[in-house]
């Protein structure tokens, strides 16, 4: 198995989750027509946009936390590797489970998250050439490889706070609501918000599933730069995400990224509350990544 195959799912698996990081939001949303939200809807049901960060934050949260479930694509670049990915999800903290089909460095790879265990189907080809006869890899968090150790503890801290409503957790603690409007987005009536995130009044929050290792070293990169984030939300008449947007690019290059590269997103989320049912491969089709690594010499 080449290693790339890994690496770029695994790289397509955290930007996916990272466009949902974040840490909860504080304050409590006011009812319509208070403060923060007027009742003035066109007979759309569509209230008028939020005008605080936090209750817009908040109001989204009661939302996906009712739904607990949804279907998602993804499409995106990192340093300037395209990735895009489709799948479905449920929301329960550290034990959110998913399935993901994801496209990175010209490869598909099929993926699931249970029991905060990433697995990884295996082509044909690259079971040949690492000598198994198992369909799927596992990366567990508590993993000895090294790609498991770079990427297991992330993995299961992105599972724990996979909440599509973080990203505006972000927006409650470093941002702020430039403008907002209403809209249609694929035929249905949307409140689209553009805001900008102040990544210094919030550093943790965006290097949450960066490895401890190195994890300090990163926030200190960070620290003392004047770095904003442009992002785009369209929610529903019901406060759950649509569609997200973010671009990443200035925070990437002030981490040592290629001048020239991007890292943008644009999560698109769909069936709220439908039911999402991930199993595990069964046992005997399953090899351990790390066992794997270690046969072939790495």
């Amino acid at each position: 198995m080449r290693k790339t195959t890994l690496v770029a799912a695994g790289a397509a698996l955290v930007l996916t989750l990272t466009a949902c990081g974040g840490n909860s939001a504080t304050g409590t949303a006011q009812p319509a027509g208070a403060n923060g939200q007027s009742q003035s809807d066109g007979g759309s049901g569509l209230a008028s946009p939020f005008t605080d960060a936090i209750q817009l934050a908040s109001a989204s949260k009661q939302g996906t936390e009712k739904s607990k479930s949804a279907k998602f694509s993804m499409e995106g670049s990192v340093a300037g590797q395209t990735m895009t990915a489709t799948g479905a999800m449920a929301f329960d903290g550290a034990n959110t489970t998913f399935s993901m089909t994801s496209t990175a460095a010209g490869e598909t790879t099929e993926m699931r998250m249970v029991d905060k265990v990433m697995y990884i189907k295996l082509p044909a080809e690259q079971q040949k050439q690492m000598g198994t006869d198992k369909s799927w890899a596992k990366i567990s968090a508590d993993g000895t490889d090294p790609v498991s150790q770079a990427m297991g503890s992330a993995l299961s801290q992105s599972a724990e706070q996979s909440d599509p409503s973080k990203v505006l957790d972000q927006v409650s603690k470093a941002g702020r609501i430039i403008s907002s409007d209403q809209t249609q987005l694929n035929g249905e009536q949307v409140n689209h918000y553009k805001v900008e995130l102040d990544v210094a009044k919030a550093v943790d929050q965006f290097t949450g599933q960066v490895p401890a290792a190195a994890r300090d070293k990163l926030t200190e990169m960070l620290k003392g730069k004047d770095l904003k984030i442009p992002a785009e939300l369209w929610l529903n008449k019901d406060n759950l995400p649509v569609q997200v947007t973010m671009d990443q690019t200035a925070m990437m290059q002030a981490l040592g990224m290629p001048g020239g590269s991007e890292s943008k997103f644009t999560m698109k989320y769909s069936d709220w509350g439908t039911t999402v049912d991930v199993a595990a491969p069964p046992a005997d089709q399953v090899v351990d990544f790390g066992e794997l690594m270690k046969k072939a010499g790495r």
